[in-house]
């Protein structure tokens, strides 16, 4: 199982999750999965957006696609974050390579606001 770090209430963070890690995801309690990273961005082995958002909604999670490169991002990205945090079923889990672009877009979208 996937190590989830808590980056305020309701939202958290993890390393790049696979297909079948979405049963256990609602089992823990999440309503719903940010994906950060774009496809692809690992090679052939990570799982693409359209896969994991079938699994997701396969086991009742909400998925959103919010695709950011690991070079920066955007201000309209960061704001996009907060948006979708703020807007989808909590606790919300989003995810990246390691997790920590995850949380720096939403740390840096609360700044902005």
């Amino acid at each position: 199982m996937q190590a989830f770090r808590l980056v305020e209430p309701g939202f958290y963070v993890t390393p790049q999750l696979a297909t079948e890690d979405m049963a256990g995801i609602h089992s823990a309690g999440f309503a719903s999965v940010i994906n950060n990273r774009p496809d692809h961005e690992g090679g052939p082995v990570q799982p693409d957006s359209v896969a994991l958002e079938a699994a997701a909604r396969a086991v009742g999670l909400s998925y959103r696609h919010l695709p950011v490169p690991p070079s920066g991002h955007a201000d309209a990205d960061a704001r996009k974050m907060v948006e979708l945090v703020q807007s989808l079923p909590q606790p919300v889990l989003a995810f990246c390579r390691t997790g920590t672009r995850s949380a720096a877009l939403y740390q840096k979208g609360k700044q902005l606001a």
